[in-house]
């Protein structure tokens, strides 16, 4: 089981993990993960969420409108993000490299 898919078991009316929500859309779950990772990412930035993830990730904007319902809607996402970016830096890819590091005995 990733990281994104424990997270998703803990925020309320998620589809439980990323098969399970790209399956639901129609998606390639290596797709889903990503925009996860980018919605995210631009959920603490100024603009849009969808469209900044849009623009980074090259996934359509109303397939990213669907995975931010699927997950609970801005709520849900604010939390995601909060737990992704554990150490506040605006950078949650930082954080999921130090989780796995630390699952894999790093320092």
């Amino acid at each position: 089981m990733s990281l994104i898919d424990s997270i998703m078991k803990t925020i309320a009316g998620s589809p439980g993990d990323i098969a399970n929500l790209a399956s639901s859309l129609g998606i390639d779950p290596k797709i889903a993960e990503a925009a996860i990772l980018a919605l995210a990412k631009a959920h603490p930035m100024q603009g849009d969420t969808v469209e900044l993830a849009s623009a980074s990730t090259g996934v359509n904007s109303v397939v990213l409108g669907q995975i931010v319902n699927a997950i609970g809607g801005e709520g849900s996402l604010g939390n995601f993000a909060d737990m992704l970016d554990a150490g506040g830096e605006g950078n949650p890819l930082g954080d999921l490299v130090g989780m796995a590091g630390k699952l894999f005995g790093q320092k």
